[in-house]
Formats: structure tokens, C-alpha cells, sequence
């Protein structure tokens, strides 16, 4: 039975690809951070079938110990501070974990475990404002966040300790990828929660930022697969996983309203406070290589998505929660 480690185990990514692994016959190791409310929503419903483990990407110690004694076949490092307004706010902790905490997990392989093979979770973030589109894996980086910064360091030290130290380690650039599962501060949840709240009468009006930013958009259940792809190949490489296509914020809006019969200029309003310090406008991945090498290809579309994600916020806030 093969084991795999993930990190970030407790987010929408870490508990897709936990299911996804679980199903594959898996052995799983989840690390969680030791906190004063654990939070285990997202993966609460086969808690049972995985292992829980402390450990923390602010200390070595702890990374280096939880390697050591699980001998994982596989690592997935899922886990970071993942919401870019944040990234503006609490910049130099976005780097600890976002930039630096890639660099203790790769230390904790190389020193106890370096046979294991590794994943990356990098970000079309990386982009910004990008010198091209559609964006490939020679794309030059162009980061326009501390988050989108932080996540270069993350990807090209996990280059330099597969180049350095011969570590199975890749790299995945995962374009926008969302789910039911996905935190309520991000703009498309938002979307879908404050939908289901518009159409159920709890609220009167949906408050959004830039309507214009446009988005490759994917089912993150989906993107899970493309993960464990990586780590299934002869040679470590580096992948672009995305749809192709791009969607603005707007299109987002007005499919999720007219999901539920509604028009959606006449309940959302635009808040220049929601608008970034400086905006990302298009990001659009170029999948070819993670199609022809791989052969992954996205099943949800972006319309499914949608009404997923809106349905699952109706039944939610209709129960109560």
C-alpha cells in the first residue's frame, strides 16, 4: 500500500486529493497545525480512514521528525497562507509559509527521506501581469502579490533542490481552481454563498471588487488527479494545469444568478475597497503539455462549476447552517 503525506490536508485541495488517494488505495497522512480550534470540515467525513499528524512549516524540527517516521512514498505540499488580500496585509508571514516553509519540507527530504517524491502546489499567481497569454511553463514570472512573490521562491527552490540534490520534486502551476469546498473569503464562494443568500431573502445584495479580472477557471476535484499524475511519471517535471479558457468575474456573476432565475445588475455592487493594490487582469493557462504528457484533462466545465458550487450554498443555508 503506498503512502502519501500531505500537507494543508484540512484545506479544499488537501481533502480532494485525500478522497482521491483514499479511492487509488492509498495510505494517508495528514499534517495539521496544533491550534486552539482544529478545523476538520473539509475532510470530517473520512477522518477515519486517514492518519492526523502535528507538525508546522514555521519549524524544521517538526517537518523533519514527521518524514522521518512516516517514510512517505509520496509528499504533497498543499499547505500555505493561500488568500491573496491577505498575502497584502501579512506579508512577511505569507513568506514564512508560503515561501520559506517550501524550503523546510524540501530540507526535511533531502536530511530524512530523500527517496520520497514531492509536490509542489505553485500558482498561475506566479504570472501576474503576464508577458504572454495563454501562460506555459516557460512563461516568465511576473508576481503582482506578496502571495504571487512568495510562491516564485516556493517553486524555483523546489527546482533548485531537484536540480542540486536529485530530488523527485515537480512543480504544479494550478490555474484557478474552485469547488463547494472552497473558503468563503475567496471571490468565487463568495459569489456562490452570497447568491444562495440573495435568492433565500437573507440578504439584499452581493458586494464585489473588479468585475473585469479574468480567470482560467477549473473543478478542483478535478486538478487533484493532475497532481498524483506528476508523481506517477519516469522524470520530475514541472506541469501547467489549467482549462484554456478564461472567464471574467462578471460572466461568474451572471451565470450563478441566472442559476437561480435571477438578474444578477440588479442585486451586486462594486466596492473599490475590494480592488488589489495592483490587479492581475487575465490569466489563461496553455494545458498542452499536461494533455499530451500527462493525459489530463479537466470533466467539470465552467458553467457545472457554477451551478455546484451555488447548489451546495442553497442546501447549506437552507438547512440552516
Amino acid at each position: 500500500m503506498p503512502r502519501a503525506l500531505i500537507t494543508g490536508i484540512t484545506g479544499q485541495d488537501g481533502s480532494y486529493l485525500a478522497e482521491f488517494l483514499l479511492e487509488k488505495g492509498y495510505e494517508v497522512v495528514g499534517v495539521v497545525r496544533r491550534t486552539s480550534h482544529d478545523s476538520y470540515e473539509r475532510i470530517g467525513h473520512f477522518l477515519d480512514r486517514i492518519t492526523v499528524t502535528p507538525a508546522d512549516l514555521l519549524d524544521q524540527h517538526s517537518l523533519t521528525s514527521v518524514i522521518r517516521d512516516v517514510t512517505p512514498d509520496e509528499i504533497y505540499n498543499l499547505a500555505a497562507q493561500s488568500f491573496v488580500p491577505t498575502s497584502w496585509s501579512q506579508p512577511v508571514l505569507t513568506g514564512e509559509f508560503t515561501a520559506l516553509g517550501v524550503t523546510r519540507i524540501l530540507e526535511a527530504i533531502r536530511l530524512a527521506h530523500p527517496e520520497a517524491r514531492f509536490y509542489q502546489a505553485s500558482s498561475s499567481e506566479m504570472f501576474g501581469n503576464a508577458v504572454e497569454t495563454p501562460q506555459r511553463e516557460r512563461t516568465p514570472f511576473y508576481p503582482r502579490s506578496p502571495y504571487g512573490v512568495a510562491k516564485v521562491y516556493g517553486h524555483w527552490i523546489t527546482v533548485n533542490y531537484r536540480e542540486s540534490y536529485g530530488l523527485y520534486a515537480v512543480s504544479g502551476i494550478l490555474f484557478n481552481h474552485e469547488s463547494p469546498r472552497r473558503g468563503l473569503e475567496f471571490v468565487t464562494r463568495r459569489i456562490s454563498d452570497g447568491v444562495a443568500r440573495v435568492k433565500l431573502g437573507l440578504v439584499q445584495d452581493l458586494t464585489l471588487g473588479n468585475l473585469d479580472a479574468r480567470r482560467d477557471w477549473g473543478y478542483a476535484g478535478d486538478y487533484v488527479d493532475a497532481m498524483w499524475r506528476m508523481l506517477q511519471q519516469d522524470a520530475a517535471e514541472d506541469y501547467v494545469v489549467g482549462t484554456g479558457e478564461t472567464h471574467s468575474v462578471r460572466e461568474f456573476v451572471q451565470l450563478a444568478f441566472a442559476h437561480v432565475g435571477l438578474d444578477w445588475e440588479q442585486y451586486v455592487k462594486v466596492d473599490p475597497a475590494l480592488l488589489r493594490p495592483a490587479e492581475v487582469e487575465i490569466l489563461q493557462a496553455d494545458p498542452t503539455k499536461v494533455r499530451e504528457q500527462l493525459g489530463w484533462r479537466p470533466v467539470v466545465d465552467f458553467k457545472s462549476l457554477i451551478a455546484m458550487m451555488v447548489d451546495s450554498d442553497l442546501e447549506r443555508l437552507g438547512q440552516g447552517a
